[in-house]
């Protein structure tokens, strides 16, 4: 029989912080910058932030560009971003209207995604490995299961989307985005491990694999 795992980890749920130095609507005698495009996310979409570290948060700004005012910060794990249809492209990056919690803002889209299926990839990723692996640490032994998965060629970019936590189990949270692929982004893996014999590191018990589609959705999958 099969135990699945009860996670400790956060609740996947949008935080967002109201700027208190600056307005939170664009004025309307200056243009939006960057130039409209036709790609993205369909007005009504539910999006979720994506491949933004633990310690760290999706800052929505109150048009594109970095350089613009914050509205609102986007936890790791929040999946409650609405599209509103629209997308604009600067010279390094592309950006979508969003709302949360009533704020309406722009966003990287870089860092925004669908969230599709999950599935127990344990023993593809113990397979791709050629052994079942163990780590000193939950770190580690995230991240040696995030690396199966990433790409070398477009580079992916992996990020501990949650910190390790240790109970029965340990746990930890990577995403791996970027494999070159624009209908999949890239993953979610959910890592569980028991502590070894020895009490000094952590031997692999499951993964749970979500696919980060980055078109859209039909169901659980990516289109």
């Amino acid at each position: 029989t099969t135990t699945t795992p009860t996670s400790t980890q956060p609740e996947t749920t949008a935080t967002t912080l109201p700027a208190t130095t600056t307005t939170s609507t664009l004025d309307t005698t200056t243009s939006v910058p960057g130039e409209p495009i036709d790609i993205g996310p369909q007005p009504g979409d539910v999006l979720a932030v994506i491949g933004v570290a633990h310690d760290d948060v999706l800052n929505v700004r109150v048009a594109p560009g970095t350089d613009q005012p914050i509205v609102a910060e986007l936890a790791p794990l929040a999946d409650d971003v609405v599209a509103l249809g629209n997308a604009r492209a600067l010279p390094e990056s592309i950006w979508f209207e969003v709302e949360v919690d009533g704020i309406t803002g722009w966003a990287s889209s870089s860092f925004l995604g669908y969230i599709g299926q999950t599935t127990d990839a344990t023993a593809s990723i113990v397979e791709a490995l050629g052994e079942i692996p163990t780590a000193e640490t939950m770190l580690d032994l995230g991240l040696i299961v995030a690396e199966t998965l990433a790409s070398d060629e477009p580079p992916s970019r992996i990020v501990m989307s949650v910190a390790p936590a240790l109970g029965d189990l340990g746990e930890v949270t990577y995403d791996i985005v970027g494999i070159g692929d624009d209908s999949v982004r890239g993953f979610r893996v959910h890592v569980f491990a028991t502590p070894d014999e020895g009490g000094e590191g952590f031997v692999l018990k499951s993964v749970e694999q979500t696919v980060l589609c980055g078109r859209g959705l039909s169901g659980q999958l990516c289109v």
